[in-house]
């Protein structure tokens, strides 16, 4: 064995010690909720399609339409092989979604955040950013060169705090936040964070990954309250309920039009794919055609929760926390016994000690399902917690 691998292999062996290890398995997507695994069919509540588009017949036919008469591949960067027109089509359809004057499309979420914040920030400036924001916020932030500052989650006097005293010192000023945080289906308060930010003169940038097209008619977490939040930055993914794939910033044309010589995950990455790019065209018509649809999820979610006695949920996010990665991977197992795919959430993901099971809720989960499911998580996984 090299060291190499001696390396690879120790830690494997502590990660799998503590029940931490991670391992891909082979899952087969059905319309709907349903996958299957090992030759076993199951009902699926740890998907992030939320409202099913990913194979709504009008979505796969407007990418089959572009499959064939675009092909299959971009072939560079945007810049190389020139601005594909669908880009146009989809980056219009999500500033007007969004309420801002333009869009700029990214290769996936991850590359929208870890091109825009050091676009924005480096060498003299100042992020401030909540404690539970993002991965992929949390590594932009550090690839910026920027001072970085963590407030604790959703505290808004904490992250007033940090700015009256760091932000004096400092160039220009970034708050970063998700709209909608992924493990706990909480809400960021964005209205709050809007006036502080102006206060300070910071730039506000919200996460809408898990808000845009459940929250706010669809519009997102800007528009969950009731009143309209000020975030002049505003980015999110296509990979969750718009059904496809990609990242996206809506913001001024100014700041937008930086993006496309500044942002060096836009620069130099190549294009989506033309059929992912006509899917998320036709999933974004959608969702603008029926604001209604957005709030099917919540309410799926809302059945589960008040059958479980949990608290009403803000997002088709429900954390069921359990406590230990051992006790999470458990309750996970006994589920997929009575045919649910329920995956266990454990460290590094969340802090030690709150591992949980992570359900995601669809208009396509029948209430029946949903109520037993309910069921079960009370009787055999929060009576044991409890």
């Amino acid at each position: 064995m090299t060291s190499l691998d001696a390396f690879a292999t120790a830690k494997l062996d502590a990660l799998a010690a503590q029940s931490l290890r991670r391992d891909l398995v082979h899952t087969a997507r059905a319309a709907g909720t349903v996958v299957e695994r090992g030759g076993r069919r199951y009902l699926s509540f740890s998907c992030n399609d939320y409202l099913n588009l990913s194979h709504h017949p009008a979505v796969l036919a407007a990418a089959r339409e572009a499959l064939d008469r675009y092909g299959i591949g971009s072939g560079a960067s945007r810049l190389v092989t020139g601005n594909h027109p669908l880009y146009g089509a989809l980056e219009e359809r999500l500033a007007r979604l969004k309420g801002a004057e333009a869009a700029c499309v990214f290769g996936s979420g991850y590359l929208t955040n870890t091109g825009v914040i050091p676009a924005l920030a480096g060498r003299g400036d100042l992020i401030v950013v909540d404690e539970w924001a993002h991965a992929c916020i949390m590594a932009g932030s550090r690839m910026s060169g920027a001072a970085v500052h963590v407030f604790r989650h959703n505290d808004v006097a904490h992250a007033d705090e940090l700015l009256t005293t760091h932000r004096a010192a400092h160039r220009h000023a970034l708050l970063l936040t998700d709209g909608v945080f992924s493990m706990d289906g909480d809400l960021a308060p964005l209205p709050a964070l809007g006036r502080l930010a102006r206060a300070h003169d910071a730039w506000l940038m919200a996460d809408d990954a898990h808000g845009i097209g459940v929250l706010g008619g669809g519009r997102g977490s800007s528009y969950a309250f009731d009143e309209p939040a000020d975030v002049p930055l505003q980015m999110g993914t296509l990979s969750k309920a718009i059904g496809a794939y990609g990242g996206y910033l809506c913001a001024s044309r100014p700041v937008v039009e930086l993006m496309k010589s500044r942002a060096r995950t836009l620069v130099y990455s190549t294009g989506l794919p033309p059929p992912v790019v006509a899917a998320a065209i036709a999933a974004l018509d959608l969702i603008a055609a029926d604001p209604g649809l957005a709030e099917a999820p919540i309410a799926k979610a809302r059945l589960f929760t008040r059958r479980v006695g949990l608290p009403d949920p803000q997002s088709p996010i429900v954390p069921v926390l359990v406590g230990e990665a051992e006790a999470a991977l458990a309750a996970s197992r006994m589920l997929a016994e009575e045919g649910y795919l329920v995956v266990a959430i454990r460290p590094p993901t969340v802090p030690a000690g709150t591992a949980r099971l992570r359900l995601t809720f669809t208009p396509a989960h029948p209430d029946q399902d949903v109520e037993r499911l309910a069921d079960l998580v009370r009787e055999r996984v929060v009576g044991n917690v409890s």
